[in-house]
């Protein structure tokens, strides 16, 4: 029979919160952008870019609406996961004593990693748009490395923090 957790409530990080910041904007600009540019933007837009960054794919401008569409849903789900840490998943290690630490790295995880997603979706969207808009038909690969790396880093680190808590 798995142990009953505990139910505690995490209190949000400078950190956290600035996140919070960050990846809310970066959803409320790229609806705001693509609302704005809405009429402006020719009916066939990149959709797809290869590992250089070129675009090799290219659709209606109604696909603009799907990336904002998929960073407002996963925002919005991982912000109740996030606050729901009894329910996360652990070591069989976690006892009362040692539930606020695993906790409190399990929320940072997950708080960052959604802010990370919507600046990272808000970013690829802007370029789609610039692609369209303009003809540079690029992604800035180095940006989206920049992304994911904080991304991978930001799981690395707190997978490896989780594994130092006894």
């Amino acid at each position: 029979m798995v142990a009953r957790r505990p139910k505690l409530t995490i209190e949000k990080t400078l950190l956290e919160k600035f996140a919070n910041i960050l990846g809310t904007a970066g959803i409320f600009i790229m609806v705001l952008l693509v609302a704005l540019n809405w009429g402006s933007l020719p009916d066939i837009v990149p959709t797809h870019f290869n590992g250089a960054g070129e675009a090799d794919g290219w659709g209606s401008k109604f696909t603009l609406l799907i990336l904002p569409g998929i960073a407002i849903l996963s925002h919005i789900l991982l912000e109740i996961v996030e606050r729901k840490p009894h329910t996360h998943n652990y070591p069989a290690r976690l006892t009362e004593e040692n539930a606020v630490l695993f906790y409190t790295e399990s929320v940072r995880i997950i708080n960052l990693t959604k802010n990370i997603i919507a600046m990272m979706f808000a970013f690829i969207t802007y370029h789609m748009m610039r692609g369209a808009m303009n003809g540079a038909e690029q992604l800035n690969m180095v940006g989206l490395a920049i992304f994911m790396i904080l991304l991978f880093a930001v799981i690395i680190i707190g997978m490896v923090r989780m594994a130092r808590i006894k």
